[in-house]
């Protein structure tokens, strides 16, 4: 089981949703399944992650997700958890 730290702390202007959504690609859900998760639209995720993509200058979602645990943004399997906030979502 992996947790992934939720964290709140606002950096490289990402909003709150842009963070939320980070935090469930790095579950591995499909931009579908994201969409459904918030009730929102698949287009609605597409344009979020796109405007991500820019927000970190990345172009794909290992490297987004490689830049999240690298820049202390979220949490995997106990990997670079030692200085974010001791809040988990499962």
């Amino acid at each position: 089981m992996s947790l992934i730290a939720h964290f709140t702390l606002p950096s490289d202007n990402l909003s709150g949703r842009e963070v939320e959504l980070i935090e469930l690609l790095a579950t591995g859900l499909t931009n579908q399944e994201i969409a459904t998760h918030l009730m929102i639209s698949k287009r609605t995720v597409d344009n979020h992650i796109c405007n991500i993509f820019t927000k970190t200058g990345v172009n794909n979602r290992i490297k987004l997700l490689n830049w999240a645990i690298d820049s202390g943004r979220i949490c995997r399997d106990g990997f670079n958890c030692c200085s974010l906030p001791k809040v988990f979502v499962k």
